[in-house]
């Protein structure tokens, strides 16, 4: 059967794609937050995951409030960069594991949650920002496929930390059922802490921040209780998306082990951070 061998953490800042985009990798302001990075690259290559479910969001650039999914599974066989309004990045598609993504939207509607089915989207900053990080920029393919699971925590009502940290130890039942001799990670992303709207715009709490990135690993269930409301005011408004990460934590055993931890304050007005997790 297949089996699950990490679960990664990290933001999807858009600036982050910028910056790899425009060659500012090394420059004094991103190199401290690139090479926090690098420990968890190597992770990656050592491990050799032949797929990533990827939780995350869409910010209005395939879906939009015309259609406003709480859940969404990406079945297709492949998911191309989406126009952000300055062109598509120059990043190469990402495969689909379209066969596990059919079993998995077996093994949600079996557990009483009716994702919506997506065969034909393209994917945005969200996914592509934390492939890039991990994965770094192939030259012409991605070293592993994708599922793509779509979150709303963008208009609301959003679902509830549980419900997300629910849905995640239904995706791990999923991948520990599937009839594959494939490896795989599983990526929750988004955050940590920003407010981009508001009274609260440029709001960080590096503080707060930390304290996730401890407690994503060794106390999640005080995470997954703690109300929308505790999150937005804790993290800021765009901050409620951390919740994403409790869909990957669900996924992963009880106990953890942490391999890497990194955080970086502030890029693009938000506090950036990353953890990578084995099961004990």
């Amino acid at each position: 059967m297949a089996r699950i061998v990490g679960g990664l953490g990290t933001s999807h800042v858009p600036s982050i794609g910028a910056a790899l985009d425009k060659g500012l990798r090394d420059t004094p302001e991103w190199k401290p937050f690139f090479d926090g990075y690098a420990p968890a690259q190597e992770w990656v290559r050592e491990q050799r995951p032949d797929v990533a479910v990827v939780v995350f969001n869409d910010h209005f650039n395939a879906l939009f409030l015309d259609r406003v999914p709480t859940f969404a599974v990406g079945c297709a066989p492949e998911y191309h960069p989406v126009d952000e309004g300055w062109g598509p990045r120059p990043i190469p598609p990402f495969e689909g594991a379209a066969d596990f993504a059919w079993h998995l939207v077996d093994t949600l509607v079996d557990n009483h949650f009716d994702p919506e089915i997506i065969q034909e989207i393209k994917v945005d900053h969200g996914l592509q920002v934390p492939m890039e990080l991990f994965w770094g920029r192939p030259v012409k393919a991605w070293p592993v496929k994708v599922v793509p699971i779509f979150v709303n925590v963008l208009q609301y009502p959003i679902p509830l930390p549980g419900r997300l940290y629910a849905l995640g130890k239904v995706l791990g039942r999923a991948i520990e059922s599937y009839d594959s001799d494939e490896r795989f990670v599983v990526l929750g992303t988004g955050g940590l802490s920003h407010q981009l709207q508001g009274a609260r715009a440029g709001f960080v709490n590096p503080e707060a921040d930390r304290r996730f990135l401890q407690d994503i690993a060794h106390d999640p269930g005080t995470l997954a209780g703690w109300s929308r409301e505790q999150y937005v005011e804790t993290f800021g408004g765009e901050g409620a998306e951390l919740i994403m990460w409790l869909v990957m934590r669900g996924a992963l055993d009880p106990e953890v082990v942490v391999r890497h931890r990194h955080y970086f304050v502030p890029a693009s007005m938000t506090g950036a951070g990353m953890i990578v997790m084995e099961n004990a």
